[in-house]
This record gives C-alpha cells, structure tokens and sequence, in this order.
C-alpha cells in the first residue's frame, strides 16, 4: 500500500498538518522529516507550540506544486 497522497487529497488538507502528515506529503520518513526540521533544514515554516510541531500546509503544497 502507498502512502503517497493524491491531489485531492492534498487539496483537501487541513490548515496545519502534523510531522508525519507533511513527511507523506514530500514522500520522505517521519525519521527522516523530524531529522530535518531538528537541524534547520525542513523547507518549509514551521510552528513550534510547546512540544508540539505543526506545519503550515500552505507553503508545503507551494512546495511540491499543487494548487490550492
């Protein structure tokens, strides 16, 4: 099974998404997406709330280019 997301449900995103969320959305790990926003090299913004981690999906979808 894939865990790849398909446009429409890209589209249908909430306005932030958690780690693992945005992880499938750029089809990398979770291992790998909480490395990178560690280190500073998440492409994205990213909300720190407490020890909670959001990313906005906005930016994210620019990112991989779908529109929204």
């Amino acid at each position: 099974m894939s865990t790849a997301l398909l446009t429409h449900e890209l589209r249908a995103l909430p306005v932030v998404v958690d780690v693992p969320t945005a992880a499938a959305v750029l089809g990398i790990s979770r291992t790998s997406a909480y490395e990178r926003i560690r280190t500073g090299t998440w492409p994205t913004p990213v909300l720190r709330l407490g020890k909670l981690i959001r990313v906005p999906s906005g930016p994210l979808l620019d990112l991989v280019g779908v529109d929204r």
